[in-house]
């Protein structure tokens, strides 16, 4: 559904998007990952035709989004970062006004309007004008106007920005059901997005992918993946180094105690019950691994100021 290839975009010296290609299908759920300036927000502009590419080339639906860009954008539902509205509308005023705008009329407005508020769950604030609504209420209102023509494709920046916890899981939730049917590639800086809604991820940083894969694939790159954590008294340097011998262990590294926290209490009461019991431990644990340590191996500066 979205095909990208070798996409550039440059502002005067300044190359913000340097060749990136990728694909999304229908039934997938695309993170896009990378830090501020990192060159999200403008590959997202260059999908829905917003800015056009100084080389490269995006479809969506067949479609080239610069030779047939009507073709293309009727495919697409977009939120864009900072998504702009008509403070004085009401929100009912305003979807319709959407609706109106992508060529809906008659009961064919009025059942897309409301699909859209249920879906996005605007009911309690329908006829407050969009200036008194909170950022969270302001931000689901302009997620309901691009879904409103229920688009193949959804090109979604920082879906959920400025919302509160309960928003974002019922956003992620939202995003993973539409990714049943529909393409859907979002933005964000949030790794937990990740896990929460994504079927696929590629993290880009300086314009440039450096990384893609399942969330599965992309934790799998963290030097945490498949290490155990053995918690034992008598640890010392010496004793440690005996672990290296043992066969595929690639480094031991100490972690000192000095969590408080009633979960580490709880922890050594039950070490304490075990070794006056005698039993004998047959289990720990194995580390998976982390995505934000992958995340900023890969985006990290070259030169880090301290």
């Amino acid at each position: 559904m979205i095909r990208i290839e070798n996409l550039v975009k440059t502002f005067g010296a300044k190359r913000a998007v340097d060749g990136v290609s990728f694909s999304v299908e229908r039934g997938e759920v695309l993170g896009f990952l990378g830090p501020n300036g990192s060159g999200k927000s403008t590959t997202m502009r260059m999908i829905t035709g917003f800015y056009p590419p100084t080389s490269g080339r995006v479809t969506v639906g067949g479609h080239d989004v610069a030779e047939q860009p009507l073709a293309a954008k009727r495919l697409i539902g977009y939120l864009p970062e900072n998504a702009a509205s008509y403070p004085d509308m009401t929100v009912e005023s305003f979807l319709e006004f959407a609706a109106a705008m992508r060529g809906l009329d008659g009961a064919a407005r009025r059942k897309a309007v409301a699909h859209a508020i249920e879906m996005c769950f605007l009911s309690a604030v329908v006829h407050q004008s969009i200036d008194t609504l909170s950022k969270g209420y302001k931000h689901r209102t302009c997620l309901a106007q691009a879904l409103i023509h229920d688009p193949e494709v959804l090109v979604l920046d920082e879906p959920t920005d400025g919302l509160d916890p309960n928003q974002k899981h019922e956003v992620r939730n939202l995003i993973r059901a539409l990714g049943k049917t529909k393409a859907v590639v979002f933005s964000t800086h949030i790794l937990e997005e990740v896990d929460a809604a994504c079927t696929r991820a590629i993290i880009i940083d300086r314009g440039r992918i450096v990384a893609q894969g399942t969330p599965g694939e992309l934790r799998a790159m963290s030097t945490l993946e498949g290490a155990v954590t053995l918690e034992a008294e008598g640890a010392t340097a010496e004793k440690l180094a005996v672990l290296g011998r043992v066969e595929s262990v690639n480094g031991v590294f100490r972690i000192y105690p000095g969590d408080t926290s009633r979960g580490a209490e709880l922890a050594a009461a039950v070490i304490d019950l075990v070794n006056r019991e005698g039993w004998k431990v047959r289990g720990m644990y194995s580390e998976r691994g982390e995505l934000d340590e992958v995340f900023r191996s890969l985006t990290q500066p070259d030169t880090v100021k301290t």
